[in-house]
């Protein structure tokens, strides 16, 4: 018998220890958030006033105009469907709340939502912080990659949103702030408050028998909860423990920086946050007359570090292992006119190449003294072009950091260089933190043998349930299946909505065949009594 979820107060945020729910969501992002939203009662229809601009999924949908898409057969509805994710629902989701986004069309959604409280699954969602997750911990003054409607969750227009906050959305994107804060009054406005208890950190998450039922388990989940200090001496981290018959993982993965895994990286100059390098700025520690600033990595939080050491006229040393021009590297996937500071980065690493036959500087092992003797020799520019004070060094890879901050590059070829830095920043992604899990969640993974991470090895999921092919009960949603972007991870709440409430409606069967069969059980004792 399920025990009715108890008022969650943000503030209170307290958990009953003996508490056992349907559903337990592990994060507060938007992932947690939108599927609270859908947990909630608040249900997708086809609208009889709008359509869809695919003919074809137009047609599958007008087949059961009356019936939620929580209902229908959504294998059948991705079919033929093509999109920038690989997973299917979630390239489902994405064309039915922004229809032709990816041509710059603004088409209005077929869908309707209607709030349903029947159909309400009583859940919990955990975060550590407020909701909103990482967005909260995110550099504030950064514009987001994805256009601001593509950031929104279903029900709240950011863009109405903002307005109403008096804010002005700067070339359709917002900063990480305004998002955080959109994401928190998004709980607070839709009434999903008593589903969030924040301040908790997950330390366990394993299965379990039920008590006195044979064959039957569930999920425990144990950690601690934050709260505020009343009166002197009360602990302020108390642990909990509580049930579900359902697990939905949705931790997201900036938690653990990702590592290169040489000599010399834990050395104190050898940093992997952003805001390391914000902290060395603001401390004075790196201007304008600093050593060059190494970073290594070829993604966004890479090109933003590049764009604020530029703006400082601090010189910049790029590695990264790609070429300019693989189609893998994310500049290349980018629209010019939508992301101009991204394509400017692009262009420095472009045009300011340094190739290694070019440079004077080698390095072929050896001892330290060797290493300073061949240091001391090289002739990489930093002033030339049409960006002085950056050079780019594509297809090569960190092998060392020295303690007198020195950094050993090794190109594709094996010609190896010295550079003498004042601070290295390694930002070449991040891994999540599932150390809650048995082996820090590896035996989930497409790769058994290989820490989880959104690009090599997400987690393994059923595509059209996001349930985990190893263990039933247990979801998972967001970058852990490989989803970084918001307009795509809502996929991933309709998916596991959608089966959740199939069982729901498959256990209300058993529950009535159960009750029928006990009535005529009664009945058939009355007659022989009779």
């Amino acid at each position: 018998m399920w025990i009715k979820t108890v008022a969650m107060n943000l503030h209170d945020k307290d958990i009953l220890p003996r508490e056992i729910l349907p559903v337990i969501v592990i994060g507060n992002g938007p992932s947690g958030i939108c599927l609270s939203y859908m947990l909630s009662g608040y249900t997708p229809y086809l609208s009889p006033e709008n359509s869809h601009p695919n003919p074809v999924l137009q047609g599958k949908l007008d087949q059961q105009p009356n019936l939620s898409l929580l209902e229908q057969d959504l294998e059948y509805l991705c079919e033929g469907l093509e999109g920038r994710s690989s997973n299917p629902v979630a390239v489902l989701f994405d064309s039915l709340l922004l229809p032709d986004s990816d041509y710059g069309l603004e088409h209005a959604s077929p869908l309707l939502w209607r709030y349903e409280p029947e159909r309400a699954i009583p859940h919990l969602v955990l975060g550590r912080g407020p909701p909103g997750g990482a967005w909260h911990a995110m550099e504030g003054s950064m514009l987001t990659l994805s256009l601001a409607n593509w950031m929104e969750l279903p029900g709240l227009k950011l863009k109405e949103w903002m307005r109403d906050k008096r804010r002005n959305v700067r070339n359709d994107r917002a900063t990480p702030a305004e998002i955080a804060s959109y994401y928190q009054h998004y709980v607070s406005q839709m009434g999903l408050v008593d589903n969030f208890a924040c301040g908790t950190t997950v330390t366990s998450l394993r299965r379990v028998n039920c008590e006195g039922a044979i064959g039957c388990s569930m999920w425990e989940v144990q950690g601690t909860q934050r709260r505020d200090q009343l009166e002197e001496g009360c602990p302020t981290e108390v642990p909990f423990t509580v049930c579900a018959e359902n697990v939905v993982l949705a931790t997201g993965t900036h938690d653990i920086p990702a590592r290169l895994g040489v000599e010399g990286e834990g050395l104190p100059f050898v940093c992997h946050r952003f805001w390391e390098l914000e902290a060395a700025i603001s401390s004075g520690q790196l201007d304008h007359t600093s050593d060059p600033l190494l970073v290594v990595g070829a993604g966004l939080t890479a090109a933003d570090a590049i764009l604020t050491a530029h703006h400082l006229n601090t010189p910049v040393y790029h590695a990264f292992r790609r070429s300019v021009t693989d189609p893998g590297l994310i500049f290349n996937q980018l629209p010019k006119l939508l992301y101009p500071e991204y394509h400017k980065v692009h262009q420095m690493m472009t045009q300011q190449q340094q190739e290694p036959q070019d440079q004077g500087s080698t390095y072929s092992g050896g001892t330290g003294a060797q290493m300073d003797q061949q240091e001391n020799s090289n002739n990489i520019s930093l002033s030339s072009g049409s960006y002085p004070g950056y050079i780019s060094l594509p297809k090569h890879r960190v092998v060392a950091f020295k303690p007198d901050r020195k950094c050993v590059l090794e190109a594709q070829d094996g010609h190896r260089t010295v550079l003498q830095v004042s601070m290295a920043l390694v930002l070449i992604g991040a891994h999540p933190n599932l150390s809650f899990l048995p082996e820090d969640g590896r035996p989930l993974g497409l790769n058994p043998q290989e820490p989880i991470s959104c690009r090599r090895n997400p987690l393994d999921v059923d595509p059209y349930t996001y349930q985990s092919v190893s263990e039933s009960g247990l979801y998972a949603m967001g970058p852990l299946v490989g989803e970084n972007f918001v307009r795509f991870l809502k996929g991933g709440s309709l998916a596991i909505a959608s089966d959740l409430a199939k069982k729901q409606r498959a256990k209300a069967e058993d529950n009535l065949t159960t009750i029928r069969g006990a009535i005529r059980q009664a009945e058939s004792v009355c007659v022989i009594d009779s």
